[in-house]
């Protein structure tokens, strides 16, 4: 006996169930939101019970278990776990009631003889959006400048140490970037002449400049720290080497998450030479500059910027490193959400009329590897459960709020810093596409459209045992034979639609469910 404390099984699969939840919210927040509150109204029910009770854990075979707390006054408030994770399971409790508990899943009973949830059965729906291109903005006229780096190029800072210095300290949130400048002497070009420049950095990207001439960026495959590895020739005499670090995001969570480092501090930099020669850099004179001077430019706002000439009359430069492009264009109409498509970008920041829209990153491409076109939350949780977008940039869509746009004309501004082609970028609105819904028995249906849209088809429907996922739904064993003809009564040429989802509504017999294993559920998938 335990008193005051969640057995394992119950906790686990409540928390998958919190984080299936969570998964969704992007997607239709409002449900998902409501099953959260639905599962924390149940476990409150139980509040003094299970902080003042005393548990008794009771195996009843078929991988489940009842879970009894009790208080003195002898009130009762009851889990029924299923670890099994392929075969619901019948559970009779006798003078308790008989209840269903689909594999993995958890039952709060109160009083332990009344079902208040279950976490497989949560009842949701999922809206897929369609972006659709907007004609006024399809093609965008790109003006472009390069970032001025002739300071950097020298190694002109505002600040000198003979060591590497942390990058959030010195760049105290102004910006995402600070340049390492240091110069080195050559006699002998022999050893030097075809030399590795290596950095070993806390991330989380790293470019490199010798003598101007640039030498190309690599990144940390997971925001931590890396080794910088790229071949650079020296001359004789002074070499001047510079560094760009950038940061991508920073720690909010762990251990002593704001101690973490980024930047070159705690790491090394170096010159190999021929046979392996080793020159250390680390300790050399370095001179520091904060952030960009397209940045100190404000070259992202509308204002004009004395001594930036902005090329219109060439075209734009291809897959070059440190370039800002510009265009205008033209809102789109209508009320709908508006993302722009930074498909074919490297690496950036992106801003609408002086608005930042996010930091981006198209040309990171996740794994082709992970991805299935069926999703089971059932098991153990492991990190590649249900994974989406395999082969695919992380994010490459952005919102931008109708909000931060004119009636008239409007301005995209891009810094590109690792190299990427505009051509395809343009501004799109978003629309809800088709609505899916999963119901069980003796609960409400809720669909609803978005932007005054109506549903237009039912292009799935079956109340029973039905299989899949939006989108790709099918017929299990069995189904009512009214399945769709209720649904389409209820909801076609309506922006909204919901009934009680109940054997009577769809003409099942009461008894027709005899010797069926588990209760019935309706999958429905409309159109707008």
């Amino acid at each position: 006996m335990e008193r005051g404390a969640l057995f394992s099984p119950v906790q686990s699969i409540i928390h998958e169930a919190q984080w299936r939840c969570g998964l969704t919210l992007s997607k239709r927040p409002r449900m998902e939101v409501l099953m959260l509150l639905k599962l924390h109204t149940a476990i409150k029910l139980g509040e003094k019970i299970l902080t003042n009770g005393t548990r008794t854990d009771k195996d009843l075979g078929n991988s489940v278990t009842l879970t009894t707390y009790t208080n003195a006054a002898e009130a009762r408030f009851c889990f029924l776990s299923n670890v099994d994770s392929s075969n619901g399971a019948n559970v009779d409790l006798q003078n308790d009631g008989k209840y269903f508990v689909p594999a993995w899943s958890v039952t709060v009973l109160n009083g332990c003889n009344k079902e208040v949830f279950n976490t497989a059965k949560v009842n949701s729906q999922t809206s897929v959006m369609v972006k659709k291109s907007d004609d006024a903005s399809a093609k965008l006229t790109w003006a472009w400048t390069m970032e001025k780096k002739k300071d950097t190029m020298l190694g002109r800072g505002s600040l000198k140490a003979h060591e590497l210095l942390e990058q959030k300290e010195i760049t105290f949130d102004a910006s995402d970037y600070l340049w390492y400048m240091t110069s080195v002497d050559i006699n002998d070009t022999s050893i030097w002449s075809n030399a590795t420049l290596r950095v070993n950095t806390m991330g989380h990207t790293l470019h490199a400049y010798v003598n101007r001439r640039y030498a190309g960026y690599q990144f940390s495959q997971w925001g931590n720290n890396f080794t910088y590895e790229k071949q650079v020739s020296l001359k004789k005499g002074t070499n001047i080497i510079t560094l760009l670090s950038a940061t991508v995001g920073l720690a909010n969570y762990g251990i002593r998450f704001d101690k973490i480092k980024t930047g070159l501090a705690g790491g090394f930099v170096q010159l190999i030479g021929k046979n392996d020669v080793t020159m250390d850099l680390s300790t050399n004179l370095w001179s520091y500059k904060v952030g960009l001077n397209g940045e100190r430019k404000r070259l992202y706002d509308l204002q004009p910027h004395i001594g930036v000439s902005w090329n219109t009359n060439s075209s734009y430069p291809i897959g070059k490193p440190m370039t800002w492009y510009k265009a205008d264009f033209n809102a789109p109409s209508g009320t709908n959400p508006v993302v722009v498509d930074l498909q074919g970008l490297g690496k950036g920041h992106a801003w609408v009329n002086g608005h930042s829209i996010g930091r981006y990153w198209p040309s990171w491409i996740t794994s082709t590897n992970g991805c299935s076109d069926t999703c089971d939350y059932r098991g153990k949780y492991v990190k590649e459960k249900c994974n989406t977008n395999c082969g695919n940039p992380s994010q490459r869509w952005y919102h931008v709020p109708r909000s931060f746009l004119n009636n008239d004309k409007n301005t995209l501004v891009l810094f590109e810093e690792i190299g990427g082609n505009p051509q395809n970028v343009s501004f799109q609105t978003v629309t809800t596409g088709i609505i899916c819904a999963n119901v069980y028995e003796g609960a409400q249906l809720e669909l609803s459209c978005q932007g005054g849209q109506v549903i237009s088809q039912i292009q799935f429907s079956s109340f029973g045992n039905p299989q899949g996922q939006c989108g790709s739904f099918k017929k299990g064993s069995w189904e009512a034979t009214d399945s769709h003809s209720v649904v389409e009564a209820a909801c076609i040429g309506k922006q909204a639609c919901g009934f009680t989802v109940t054997k009577e509504a769809f003409g099942v017999p009461i008894n027709a469910m005899s010797g069926i294993n588990g209760i019935a559920r309706l999958a429905v998938q409309v159109a707008c």
